[in-house]
């Protein structure tokens, strides 16, 4: 009776100090030489009819390979996107010779910079959720990933 109540006092203790969403929740995954870390996305209010999609990819490889595409059943239209600033003006745009990864690299899509865009969402994302995406990789080939889904308007996971 002792161990049971001292496991749920350690349940509850850490439950209790541990962040309501952290980035060791989500799963790595490994592709040939890509590894693919840190997959998330944001909730979005009910009417939200766009999205976006954050991951970490190292090219532990020998050669280059880029990210061409990205499914999801989550939205009717998925992209590759790069944020940057034109002048005073911040543009979106579709990377439409996708991604580079450069061997020995590894490339952020975060908030802000290159991320996957989520088009014409089919329900609202949920905080801890997962969506589906389906990567393509130019020479790797394909991969199923799951993006946890943090609050709405969370800032980046951090290692």
């Amino acid at each position: 009776m002792i161990t049971r109540r001292l496991l749920l006092a350690t349940a509850i203790a850490v439950s209790a100090f541990a962040p309501a969403w952290s980035p060791a929740w989500a799963q790595d995954y490994k592709l040939g030489s890509l590894e693919i870390s840190q997959p998330w996305t944001r909730a979005t209010p009910a009417t939200a009819q766009s999205a976006g999609g954050f991951l970490t990819i190292t090219n532990k490889g020998t050669t280059p390979d880029r990210l061409i595409a990205a499914r999801s059943t989550a939205s009717d239209k998925v992209e590759v996107h790069e944020m940057r600033m034109d002048g005073n003006v911040m543009k979106m745009r579709e990377l439409e010779k996708g991604l580079e990864i450069a061997p020995g690299a590894t490339v952020m899509l975060k908030p802000g910079g290159f991320h996957i865009m989520f088009m014409g969402l089919k329900a609202p994302v949920a905080k801890d959720s997962q969506v589906p995406v389906t990567l393509v990789f130019e020479k790797a080939g394909s991969i199923d990933i799951a993006l946890k889904a943090a609050a709405i308007g969370a800032a980046a996971p951090t290692h």
